[in-house]
């Protein structure tokens, strides 16, 4: 089995008015939140053997936050082509960046990594591909198993949805007050 966690990238700041988007860092709130989910990644174990990432600052930014948090050693691939493009250039990366890494994941923009969940999803939790369906928040968090051997036999429809979270839900459980995940 191997599984793909598909994470959009924190919340970003829109306080320089005219930057770049490629530009854009994240919020303080998003640095708050990347810490949150490198932290359910670290407590439900699961720590990636890979990361793609894209190269804009703000998906970046999210990595940083998350890596303080995994103690194992990792391949990290920063790349431009998660920056801009579709769902078929996202798996496209998947298959050939993926390498032999059980656990996967890929820090993107939405509306691509949204687009790129569904349609890989084909079975699991009808209710979980509901909810991404319906909103993919900043550092929300999907988890996709794969019966595959490796990246390269990645298909369309060929995955199960295990999981799918949120860093609202992540906040009640720690007890900070919910805020807006938009």
């Amino acid at each position: 089995m191997m599984r793909l966690l598909l994470l959009r990238h924190a919340k970003s700041s829109w306080d320089v008015s005219g930057q770049p988007d490629f530009d854009r860092p994240l919020a303080a709130r998003g640095r708050r939140a990347a810490t949150m989910i490198g932290e359910h990644l670290s407590t439900h174990r699961l720590i990636p053997d890979r990361i793609l990432c894209s190269s804009a600052k703000r998906t970046r930014e999210t990595l940083t936050g998350l890596l303080p948090l995994i103690s194992t050693d990792l391949d990290i691939r920063i790349t431009r082509d998660l920056y801009e493009v579709g769902a078929d250039v996202y798996i496209d990366t998947i298959s050939a960046l993926g390498g032999g890494a059980r656990t996967l994941l890929l820090i993107g923009h939405n509306p691509t990594v949204q687009d790129t969940a569904l349609e890989l999803i084909g079975n699991g939790n009808p209710a979980l591909r509901d909810e991404i369906a319906g909103k993919f928040p900043t550092a929300g968090l999907a988890v996709i198993d794969f019966e595959l051997h490796k990246w390269s036999e990645l298909r369309p429809q060929t995955g199960r949805v295990v999981a799918f979270f949120r860093p609202r839900e992540l906040e009640v459980v720690g007890g900070e007050p919910p805020s807006d995940d938009e």
